[in-house]
C-alpha cells in the first residue's frame, strides 16, 4: 500500500490527505498547531469550493455549520463604489471552523495526525509540503495582514475598501459574525502605531460599518508576506508543494482558499500516483498564473489611481472569473 506524509494540516494539507486516502494510501499529517484556532484570513469561500467539499465527502457537514451566504461584492475606492452580483453563490466560514472540519474529516477517513512541534524525521516516502510562505521583502514595503471578528449587522456582500498600498475586507461568516481582515504595507501600519483599528478608521465607509458592532477578540497579525508565485520552486524528489508553498495569492481576489484546496487535492493525488514532481509543479503553476497576473495588474491600477474607473467599466462576472484559478 502506498504511504505519504503531509506537512501542514490546513485546508491544503487536509485536502491532500483526503485525496490520498481516496487513492487507498496510508497518510500521516504533521501539524504543530492545536485545532481549532483562528487565523488571519479573508475567510471567503469561492463558489467552486462547495463542489470540492462534495467530492471530499464533507459538504453536508459544511452546510450544517451554517456558513454565511454571499451573493454580492462591493469595491470601495474612496468615494467611488462599484457593486456587482456574484455569478454564483459563495460562502463565508471562519478558519476556526473550516480547518477543524477538514482535518477531522481526514482523520475520520484514516489519516494519522501527528502533533509535531519541530520538523519531524520523515521516512523515505512522498511528501506533500503545504507550509513555507515566503517572507522576503524590503523593510517598509513589506506587507502584513490583520484580522478580527465582530458581531452585529451582517449582510450578503463581501466588501473591499482600498487605500494606499492595501485594503480592508468585510464579509460575514457563520453565526451572524463578520470577519474584518486586511493587508497593508509596513510603512502605513507604522503610521498607525501598528494598530489595525486606527488603519480601519482611515477608511470612513469601513469605519461606519463597524461603528455599532462588537469586537469579539483582539486583532490578530501575520507577516511579513510576499504576494505571488514562489520564485524558486526547485523540484525535489518525492516532494510536492501545495498551498502557500507554491505561492501566496493576493487575498482581495477571494481565491486564496480555493487555490489552497485545489493544489492540496492535486498534490495528494500526484504523490500517491507517483507523478513527476517537475510535471506536477509546472501544471499547478500554470493553473494559478491567471489570478496572480490579474491581481498584479489590479495593484498597478490602484497605485496610479485608475482602479476605480476601470472597475466600473468591467462586467462583474468577467472580473470574478479572471481572478479564479483554473480548476
Amino acid at each position: 500500500m502506498a504511504a505519504i506524509d503531509i506537512m501542514g494540516g490546513g485546508p491544503a494539507g487536509a485536502m491532500a490527505a483526503i485525496a490520498a486516502l481516496g487513492e487507498g494510501a496510508q497518510v500521516r499529517v504533521f501539524e504543530k498547531s492545536a485545532f481549532p484556532r483562528h487565523k488571519v484570513c479573508g475567510e471567503f469561500l469561492s463558489p467552486e469550493v462547495l463542489p470540492l467539499l462534495q467530492r471530499a465527502g464533507c459538504a453536508d457537514d459544511f452546510l450544517r455549520l451554517r456558513p454565511a451566504v454571499i451573493r454580492r461584492m462591493e469595491l470601495h475606492f474612496g468615494s467611488r463604489v462599484v457593486r456587482h452580483r456574484l455569478p454564483r453563490t459563495a460562502h463565508g466560514l471562519s478558519r476556526y471552523a473550516l480547518d477543524h472540519l477538514l482535518l477531522e474529516k481526514a482523520a475520520s477517513l484514516g489519516a494519522e495526525v501527528v502533533r509535531e512541534i519541530g520538523t519531524p524525521r520523515l521516512a523515505r516516502r512522498p511528501l506533500v509540503v503545504t507550509t513555507g510562505r515566503t517572507t522576503r521583502g524590503a523593510t517598509g514595503d513589506r506587507l502584513f495582514g490583520f484580522k478580527a471578528h465582530f458581531r452585529g449587522l451582517a449582510d450578503d456582500a463581501v466588501a473591499l475598501f482600498f487605500f494606499e498600498g492595501g485594503y480592508v475586507g468585510i464579509s460575514a461568516v457563520e453565526d451572524g459574525v463578520t470577519n474584518v481582515c486586511g493587508l497593508a504595507p509596513e510603512r502605513v501600519l507604522r503610521e498607525c502605531a501598528f494598530r489595525p483599528e486606527r488603519l480601519v478608521a482611515r477608511c470612513e465607509a469601513a469605519a461606519a460599518r463597524l461603528e455599532k458592532m462588537e469586537q469579539l477578540f483582539e486583532w490578530l497579525n501575520t507577516g511579513p508576506l510576499v504576494l505571488g508565485l514562489a520564485r524558486r520552486v526547485t523540484p525535489k524528489a518525492l516532494v510536492y508543494p501545495a498551498g502557500d508553498a507554491l505561492g501566496f495569492i493576493d487575498p482581495f481576489t477571494g481565491s486564496g482558499l480555493l487555490s489552497a484546496m485545489l493544489t492540496g487535492r492535486s498534490a495528494g493525488r500526484a504523490a500517491v500516483r507517483g507523478q513527476s514532481v517537475r510535471a506536477f509543479i509546472a501544471a499547478r503553476r500554470f493553473a494559478l498564473v491567471r489570478p496572480f497576473v490579474v491581481s498584479t495588474l489590479c495593484r498597478a491600477a490602484l497605485a496610479v489611481g485608475v482602479a476605480g474607473p476601470l472597475a466600473s467599466l468591467v462586467p462583474g462576472r468577467w472580473l470574478f472569473r479572471v481572478t479564479r484559478p483554473a480548476v
